[in-house]
């Protein structure tokens, strides 16, 4: 997995964003890391990991992935977060849907058998599903959770869309 890159948006994820790190050590991929460079503690909290730190110019969720995106230099890149809730084991089965199905992109969902997520509400599942929904009504999205942003994409790909979005729009402005 030399040609993939994650990229991993992270604001006060002191706790968490090493315990992650420690995850993906035995994985051989490149990990850029992306936040304010205000955030001290989390940045202290990896300074001895093997990972590019890359500090956002300005605020927000949509920032954070935007200057990512820009900052890969691989052929594949994947959203991870740095809250630990993705399994890393799966990006095996992303690339093979990029490269073997001839796909610029391969969305994750929480919304699959044997899927879930410990933070969901029946507010963010219902929302989730009406905007995913109009998604598909639209905008012909073939995606079964258009808020999830556990994304896998060919980078240059990623590049030409132009997105706009530096908040949490930019789970939708993607897919669409």
């Amino acid at each position: 997995m030399s040609d993939l890159t994650l990229i991993i948006p992270a604001k006060n994820e002191v706790e968490s964003l090493p315990q992650v790190l420690d995850e993906l050590k035995d994985f051989n991929f490149k990990i850029n890391i992306v936040l304010e460079s205000s955030d001290k503690l989390t940045i202290e909290s990896i300074k001895n990991y093997n990972c590019n730190i890359i500090y956002q110019d300005s605020k927000g969720y949509g920032d954070a992935l935007k200057k990512g995106i820009d900052s890969v230099d691989t052929e594949l890149f994947c959203i991870f977060v740095a809250d630990g809730s993705f399994n890393p084991k799966e990006l095996d089965h992303m690339i093979s849907k990029i490269k073997n199905d001839n796909n610029d992109f391969v969305f994750a969902s929480r919304y699959e058998k044997n899927c879930g997520s410990d933070d969901d509400t029946i507010i963010t599942l219902i929302g989730n599903y009406i905007f995913t929904y109009i998604g598909k009504i639209f905008f012909n999205t073939k995606i079964s959770d258009i808020l999830y942003t556990y994304v896998l994409g060919d980078t240059m790909s990623a590049k030409q869309l132009d997105l706009k979005n530096k908040d949490f729009s930019f789970c939708v402005e993607l897919p669409i």
